[in-house]
């Protein structure tokens, strides 16, 4: 994946929330090719998706479901494979705390760890599409694929080649 996911929300402005924000997301064709592109797949004929952005007791909290069709190549065979999703999820987001020392980044490695809105924004763009690369294949396999191991062949050393081309010294005492 290139660096930035591809816009497609604005942020919101966390002062803008209230006590409950909805989106409807329904990329057209050009923006789902961006997609797509981001995410290294073939192509993504059709992505929604329906978010919930509500007040926390700590900071916010995001839902979501997307359904898409991705088209990858196979793993074996590099056909297209498709591929439906319907996921849901959910994650925290807490305000990244402005007075820290801005040169130390604490990464917590719990799983329930919340995510970290900066700049008083928070981006919805990414957070979808982190969940929508999280949703495919990572492996994904054309029906009736089936790896064959190649037929092993008699590894020659590179040494034993150069020992046929190699003659014997007449100055040796043997």
């Amino acid at each position: 994946m290139s660096a930035q996911p591809p816009v497609l929300l604005e942020a919101v402005r966390i002062n803008q929330i209230g006590e409950k924000r909805t989106f409807s997301l329904a990329p057209d064709a050009e923006a789902r090719r961006a997609i797509a592109k981001w995410l290294k797949i073939l192509d993504l004929p059709r992505f929604e998706a329906e978010l919930t952005l509500v007040p926390a007791r700590i900071g916010w909290h995001l839902s979501g479901r997307l359904t898409a069709q991705a088209i990858q190549a196979c793993g074996l065979t590099l056909e297209p494979v498709e591929e439906q999703i319907d996921e849901t999820f959910g994650l925290d987001l807490v305000e990244a705390d402005e007075d820290a020392d801005s040169a130390e980044v604490e990464v917590s490695l719990e799983e329930d760890a919340p995510d970290l809105v900066t700049d008083g924004r928070i981006d919805l763009s990414r957070h979808v599409l982190e969940h929508l690369s999280l949703a495919l294949n990572p492996f994904p396999r054309k029906p009736g694929a089936v790896f064959e191991a190649p037929e092993e062949t008699a590894e020659i050393s590179p040494f034993a080649v150069l020992k046929g081309h190699v003659k014997p010294r007449a100055d040796t005492d043997d």
